[in-house]
């Protein structure tokens, strides 16, 4: 995910402080992955650089100067040119548990072994999830089923591969 164009859109509904920023984001999107701050003025810095947001104010008080940030014109259309671009469907034909399972029949391990062991830690991962977005605001739910539903499919693709490995294991075995 673009971190500056989340903070655009971010900015869209009016300036903020780069600290309202990081909370804001917080809030919405860092379920699992909390925004560093340092990461959030890096990002302004180079917002600001290519004019897509602008300074909108500057406060003193007891701490540093602490300065609002607004989107421009530049940054709205940067902003509307993202959301309306589609996101690459991700065909993920590498695949590390594929690469186990493959290694785990060339070398005469057991593969039943493998694809059990992912099972459960995807079963586990889900299970957490789905008690997590028990207790969500509808904005988390979403991203939880969002998971859950890659999750669903990563357990469709391990009870295929069970199915399978009689046939990958007389193809492939040495």
């Amino acid at each position: 995910m673009s971190i500056g164009l989340t903070l655009l859109g971010l900015l869209e509904g009016g300036s903020r402080h780069g600290y309202d920023l990081k909370r804001a984001y917080d809030d919405r999107f860092g379920q699992n992955r909390s925004l560093a701050y340092g990461q959030v003025y890096s990002t302004l810095s180079r917002l600001l650089r290519d004019g897509l947001v602008a300074v909108d104010g500057v406060e003193s008080g007891e701490g540093p100067e602490r300065k609002r940030y607004s989107i421009t014109p530049e940054g709205v259309e940067a902003l509307e040119r993202w959301l309306s671009t589609s996101e690459k469907p991700v065909a993920d034909l590498h695949n590390t548990l594929f690469t186990k399972v493959v290694l785990a029949v060339l070398s005469g391990r057991d593969a039943h072994q493998v694809l059990d062991a992912q099972r459960r830690a995807h079963m586990d991962v889900m299970r957490d999830l789905t008690r997590r977005k028990s207790k969500a605001d509808p904005t988390a739910q979403l991203v939880h089923d969002f998971s859950l539903f890659h999750l669903e499919a990563d357990l469709r693709w391990l009870e295929l591969a069970v199915s399978r490995l009689e046939q990958l294991t007389k193809e492939i075995a040495p």
